[in-house]
């Protein structure tokens, strides 16, 4: 999420990365709002658009999956180096503040999770982000040495898991299980529950079974080792304040997209091929593919764009992600909120009716009606709504929201 800093020329790249980002997030995130995620094998096969939804599917597994996310995490890291840069200067009350604001995030990360999507990553961030001033003493060697332990991890863990045949979640899925039983959520009714509910209370109900499959996926999926990871790059990052002078950085960042280019991307083919097939080598093996090819691409996405920068730093297209980018974490729980409305039955009850190709589309409009609505609002405001809350919770005063004309 953007970090509540003052707006400032050298840093409009941080808020460009975080508007593109938002426009994958929301590609990965829509179809499980859409309840298409949850559907069983022959109910997508009997969508009409069926034969596309097969292709969108495998695309997205090449250009979106995890590569957002690893940019949304990576920009997190470089949020926090700028507010840890902050608090050492500041000393004792300097990190105060910071773990302040974590605890703030936390609790942001905890209504969404519980009242509005089951698919939360704030909370796991907050958490990741009150163990970094650890690591503030850190030479960038160690930091880099870390990130890529921790990056590679979840592939160790997910070899030895797959050669004992044993599930770290399993306590999680027993419980997630026994809760279903409770309400009547079965296999069945499970893609459908949230699209019929016809109240928030049916709604909630799935969302509590739905914060223990969150943590099943966090604990299955290592996501802490990942998130750590990425932390870490981006707060290498942003002690050296690369983000101030990517122009002096353009060979290396041609290199870091080149790379994502002509690696990246074809191992990430052969990971959607894995994906598509249900994994046919084996998870550990996925694991494996997943960690050559996702956070390649993943960094030269963000190496591309500032390269685009560089050379065109003034061209309109950028203030249509510069503004959504200063209101992510509005932004971010936004989208929640309209996946929400259109496809719950407390909403227009679209669940469960569109096939992949109907809902990219949908969640692109979705980011577009949010970066007009940002660029508008940004034009009245000094922060986003859920920005300046957290920048008074956190400082414990009223910061003025309505800009001065």
């Amino acid at each position: 999420m953007a970090m509540p800093v003052r707006k400032k020329e050298r840093f409009a790249i941080l808020d460009i990365l975080r508007g593109f980002a938002l426009v994958g997030i929301a590609v990965a995130n829509f179809p499980e709002f859409a309840l298409f995620t949850f559907l069983k094998p022959d109910a997508v096969a009997a969508m009409p658009t069926a034969g596309a939804d097969r292709w969108v599917r495998f695309l997205q597994y090449v250009f979106v999956d995890g590569k957002f996310y690893t940019i949304f995490s990576l920009l997190f890291g470089i949020g926090f180096s700028i507010i840890i840069s902050n608090a050492m200067r500041r000393g004792a009350s300097g990190f105060r503040i910071f773990y302040r604001r974590m605890a703030i995030l936390l609790g942001f990360g905890f209504v969404h999770l519980m009242f509005i999507w089951s698919g939360d990553i704030l909370m796991l961030y907050a958490l990741m982000g009150m163990l970094l001033p650890l690591f503030r003493n850190c030479s960038d060697r160690t930091l880099l040495s870390w990130a890529a332990v921790l990056l590679f991890v979840p592939v160790i863990i997910d070899f030895a898991c797959e050669f004992a045949g044993v599930s770290l979640s399993a306590g999680v899925v027993r419980l997630q299980q026994h809760y279903c039983a409770k309400y009547g959520i079965t296999d069945d009714n499970f893609a459908y529950w949230l699209r019929d509910a016809d109240s928030y209370g049916g709604v909630f109900q799935f969302l509590v079974q739905g914060a223990l499959v969150r943590v099943q996926e966090f604990v299955d999926g290592n996501r802490y080792f990942k998130v750590m990871g990425l932390f870490l790059i981006g707060f290498c990052i942003g002690r050296r304040r690369m983000y101030a002078h990517t122009v002096m950085r353009r060979r290396m960042l041609r290199r870091v997209a080149l790379t994502g280019c002509c690696a990246g991307l074809p191992l990430s083919v052969v990971y959607a091929w894995s994906a598509v097939n249900g994994h046919p080598w084996g998870n550990a093996a996925h694991s494996l593919l997943y960690f050559v090819s996702v956070y390649i691409v993943g960094f030269a996405y963000v190496a591309a764009i500032c390269l685009v920068y560089n050379r065109h730093p003034r061209a309109r297209v950028f203030s249509l992600f510069s503004a959504p980018g200063r209101m992510a974490l509005t932004n971010y729980i936004g989208q929640s909120v309209w996946g929400m409305a259109i496809y719950y039955g407390i909403g227009l009850g679209l669940g469960a009716s569109m096939g992949l190709s109907l809902v990219v589309p949908v969640a692109v409009g979705v980011w577009l009606v949010e970066a007009l609505s940002s660029l508008l609002w940004l034009r009245f405001f000094n922060f986003g709504p859920l920005e300046w809350i957290w920048r008074m919770l956190t400082y414990g005063r009223r910061f003025p929201l309505l800009q001065k004309q």
